[in-house]
């Protein structure tokens, strides 16, 4: 049997709305299902082709619990006989339910499959699920006869140190991201990949008044100078490099990637955007937590014998200005070639709705240019990072 090649064949993202913003009023699974929906409406497959669909949410509580990625699916009229499965990988979730996705479809276990992500941080913050002491603590003492148990701020913070990044150089990002946000809106970068969501107006009461608005841009655009950023306030310690305008916006949104066998493509007569080359999860130091972009993307570039230059766009999620300027130093990286339409500290990170973001925007991106290859890669609360290479077809 000849090799099974993966291919993309569309990807898809909502606007990211800002923290009580532009899609706070909505429903996780109605704004996911949305998304997952607009990929069958772009493509014109019957949605049976779908062999599973794997989701990525990371604070499974309220809106968020009973399996999401499920819930959107059939609550977008999708047919029930189409299995989902929600993962959580921390803030690299639907990253790595599209790098499982992948597997399945490169393994022959389905030929092919949908993989997304959804976060509604204004609906269910960050913390919802930890939140009731009474069932527990996610770590106890048996875990801290290991590991110094440290917050994802202090864990960027010590990146900073290790990295020697100072608050200059974090300011000097944050306006970076603002800009090339702003300059990629400008000049409509997104075009092909934002599918409108609408959502329903409240009033005062929280409840629905019957009217609706229909969000078709991110949110979390501001008008940045470096001046405004050097006023603000640190956030994990008061001599820190990192503020609110160097680390990721809570925000809410979603995104959604089709996949299948190349012979699959072929004969649904879909002409793919990329070719999945390989992705991977690696392991790193649990106490500064995120630098997982570093080990991940060395993997992937070791694994398939190219370099730094072979590769033509990186998105590297923004968590934090030091995460991708930390990767950026050890890796020698060309920041022509990162995060070339802004970040996350610019467009929001939506926690589980991220990874799949990230891969839309990557996708699209080579696309529009002339480039061959894009990375993507996440850090991840305890220890991880998410990694996927692909190619343009």
């Amino acid at each position: 049997m000849s090799e099974r090649q993966v291919v993309i064949v569309d990807a898809v993202r909502s606007p990211v709305g800002r923290r009580n913003g532009e899609l706070s009023t909505g429903h996780a699974i109605s704004v996911l299902g949305d998304v997952q929906k607009a990929l069958f409406d772009r493509t014109g497959i019957d949605p049976t082709e779908i062999g599973q669909v794997v989701g990525g949410c990371v604070s499974a509580a309220g809106m968020q619990t009973m399996n999401v990625a499920r819930n959107a699916w059939l609550a977008a009229g999708l047919p029930l006989e189409v299995p989902a499965t929600t993962v959580d990988t921390q803030c690299g979730s639907s990253q790595q339910a599209t790098n499982l996705a992948y597997s399945m479809v490169k393994s022959g276990v389905v030929d092919a499959a949908v993989a997304c992500g959804v976060e509604l941080m204004s609906r269910v913050p960050m913390g919802s699920t930890t939140r009731d002491k009474s069932l527990g603590r996610p770590v106890n003492k048996r875990y801290w006869e290991h590991y110094e148990f440290t917050s994802q701020f202090e864990g960027a913070e010590r990146i900073a140190e290790k990295w020697d990044i100072t608050r200059d150089d974090t300011d000097a990002f944050g306006l970076r991201s603002q800009q090339l946000g702003a300059k990629a809106w400008a000049e409509d970068a997104f075009a092909t990949q934002i599918v409108p969501v609408t959502v329903p107006v409240l009033d005062e009461e929280g409840k629905e008044t019957g009217d609706t608005i229909t969000v078709t841009k991110d949110g979390g655009l501001r008008d940045t100078t470096l001046e405004g950023l050097r006023n603000l306030k640190p956030v994990a310690r008061e001599d820190g490099v990192h503020t609110a305008g160097t680390s990721s916006q809570v925000s809410d949104g979603a995104g959604a990637v089709m996949m299948m066998t190349k012979e699959k493509a072929d004969e649904l007569g879909l002409t793919p955007l990329a070719e999945i080359v390989d992705v991977n999860l690696v392991g790193v130091d649990p106490v500064t937590m995120l630098e997982g972009p570093i080990d991940s993307t060395k993997k992937l570039l070791a694994d398939n014998d190219l370099s730094m230059d072979d590769i033509d766009v990186f998105e590297i999620n923004e968590a934090f200005a030091s995460v991708v300027l930390a990767w950026a130093k050890e890796l020698g990286a060309d920041m022509d070639k990162v995060n070339p339409n802004g970040g996350a500290i610019a467009l929001g990170h939506p926690l589980g709705g991220t990874g799949a973001i990230l891969m839309t925007k990557a996708v699209h991106e080579l696309q529009r240019g002339d480039g061959a290859y894009g990375i993507v890669s996440m850090c991840c609360g305890g220890g991880l990072g998410t990694g996927t290479l692909i190619k343009k077809i």
